[in-house]
């Protein structure tokens, strides 16, 4: 019964529609520009991935109506994102575009099984510097892409955006100069254009308008670019993608790729529309699913893997939409484009996709979130440079996994630092014996990164008769930790030093005891709630054990008391 609850919450329902009575004429009008304003990314996203304009105007379509009913959030816009592009290239590259349909199946499938098993919240561990750095490396990997489209080039036939890129530039000297002149001059249109509209009216659809200067200029002038081609005039009828055996074994590691970046991205730009949104929170679980189902219908028509794209969302926003009816009209915009406005649209020349591309990733990269990371701390920065650039050399998936491992690096360093170990003084009047009692503080975190200095620093004390272990202060406790203070007490014990503790937190007394460390000391009556019992019962050990010296040594005289000023007291803290 309550799987089937759980179940049920992650699906659509009324509520998703109750603001829709007030909201509807902003609605439409949001998703009317939202349109417009993804109509060239969507071309420009297929043609860039390899899989065609076609595929990804299809996807923008399917995948956008899809995950706009099931998703978790009011606003999110979805379809084909540079992202996604960065991941399907290589992939199509390898195995060719009849794999395209097969593994937007298998990503939506896996998608969809996180959203049911919650894992939702996981993208919130991501840490900043890493979704920085990783964005900056995607805004470069995009920009090179780019290149060739630019030159009037083939792509390289290297996988890699960077050395494509070059291998592009390098073959341009086989061409002639206007085959090269023209779609730079059709890029530098665009970009210019592109810059200036906001300069206008920031509402200005700037990347629809280059286009069609662009695509006119083109037209008239005759100039000799490559253009998009003939679009289909209506969208494909569904088809189930082959997924036998050897079709799953060869594309399993790439739709995982494909799907652990649907996820992160889909669920960072959610969390970026409600932060910047009054439409409410949004369910990261029921994101998931409708994401993962996006993917799946958009494979059965021939699209691409989609994911909530962070600009058109931002865009929906700023345009008024409050409620999934935009993010719905946005589709069914690009729809009639398709049964519409495919002849002319199939005439656009590629460099003016690359254009519009070039100008999206330059926009990617913030400068002042760039000044706001590397201003912030080293650890932050060397995270946030090691992330762009293996984002942008190797994998966009390792780079993510690899800048958590760096930053967590970092962070246990941290808390190594902040953890610590102190000897104190004893509080009040100085009494003859004290000299014989040490009161040591845990602070911080006692965990296994830590653990071993601290066991070295006690173990280490001299001349002393009880040792006082004080752990109300310790915040962070493992099972490494607290067998590293069994070792101390046996330690000490073992040299004839009684071993008294005192504060253990509630919180930690299972894991003390199921360890070890309650056992270890001499006597059950050795735990303490307080300090200052403790430190009684310390100088009713260090009278006896002066007792026994002077019965050994009865000639011997006794030191005379030292005072608080006198006693040494250093703190064991690492630097």
């Amino acid at each position: 019964m309550k799987a089937l609850l759980a179940v049920r919450a992650l699906l659509p329902g009324r509520q998703d529609y109750t603001l829709l009575p007030r909201t509807w004429k902003g609605d439409l009008v949001a998703g009317v520009t939202v349109g417009i304003v993804a109509l060239p990314l969507a071309l420009a996203f297929g043609v860039s991935s390899g899989a065609g304009a076609a595929s990804g105007l299809i996807t923008a379509v399917i995948a956008g109506v899809i995950a706009a009913v099931f998703g978790g959030s009011n606003i999110q816009v979805s379809g084909p994102t540079g992202a996604m592009v960065v991941v399907l290239g290589p992939v199509i590259a390898a195995h060719g575009l009849g794999a395209l349909a097969a593994v937007s199946v298998l990503a939506g499938v896996i998608v969809v099984a996180a959203g049911l098993l919650k894992l939702g919240r996981v993208v919130t561990l991501l840490p900043w510097p890493v979704i920085e750095g990783f964005t900056v490396g995607i805004a470069v990997i995009i920009f090179l892409q780019q290149v060739p489209a630019a030159f009037g080039a083939k792509p390289g036939p290297s996988s890699n955006a960077a050395i494509s890129a070059i291998q592009a530039i390098q073959a341009i000297s086989t061409v002639s100069p206007a085959s090269v002149l023209a779609p730079v001059a059709v890029v530098a249109l665009v970009a210019v254009i592109m810059v200036a509209s906001p300069r206008i009216h920031p509402r200005i659809p700037g990347s629809l308008i280059a286009i069609i200067i662009a695509t006119v200029a083109a037209q008239f002038l005759d100039l000799p670019v490559t253009r998009i081609g003939a679009l289909p005039g209506s969208l494909p009828a569904p088809m189930m993608p082959s997924l036998d055996l050897a079709t799953i074994t060869a594309l399993a590691a790439s739709a995982g790729t494909i799907a652990a970046l649907a996820a992160i991205e889909s669920l960072l730009s959610a969390r970026v529309g409600a932060s910047i949104s009054d439409t409410g929170p949004y369910d990261a679980d029921r994101e998931l699913l409708g994401q993962g189902l996006a993917s799946i219908a958009s494979g059965f028509f021939g699209g691409m893997p989609a994911t909530g794209a962070i600009a058109r969302t931002a865009v929906n926003i700023r345009s008024g939409g409050r409620t999934r009816l935009a993010a719905i009209t946005h589709a069914l915009v690009l729809l009639a484009v398709v049964y519409l406005a495919t002849g002319p649209v199939s005439r656009i020349p590629l460099a003016a996709l690359a254009g519009v591309l070039m100008v999206t990733a330059t926009r990617m990269v913030s400068l002042k979130t760039l000044r706001s990371v590397i201003g912030s701390t080293r650890a932050d920065t060397v995270v946030f440079f090691i992330t762009a650039l293996i984002t942008v050399s190797f994998d966009l998936i390792e780079a993510v996994e690899i800048g958590i491992a760096v930053a967590a690096f970092f962070a246990l360093r941290a808390l190594v630092r902040s953890s610590g170990v102190h000897r104190e003084e004893i509080p009040g009047p100085v009494r003859e014996g004290d000299e014989h009692i040490a009161v040591f503080r845990l602070d911080g975190a006692l965990f296994f990164a830590a653990a071993e200095r601290v066991l070295e620093r006690v173990s280490a004390i001299r001349n002393v008769d009880v040792v006082i272990i004080r752990m109300s202060q310790l915040q962070i406790l493992d099972a490494t930790g607290a067998r590293t203070i069994t070792d101390i007490v046996q330690a000490l014990e073992r040299r004839g030093i009684t071993v008294l503790i005192k504060g253990i937190q509630e919180r930690h007394l299972r894991l003390v005891t199921q360890v070890g460390v309650l056992d270890s000391l001499r006597h059950h009556k050795h735990l303490f709630t307080e300090l200052t019992p403790a430190v009684e019962h310390a100088r009713s050990h260090v009278a006896r054990a002066a007792s026994a010296r002077t019965a050994r040594n009865p000639g011997k005289k006794p030191q005379p008391v030292q005072t608080q000023a006198t006693l040494q007291t250093p703190t064991l803290k690492e630097d």
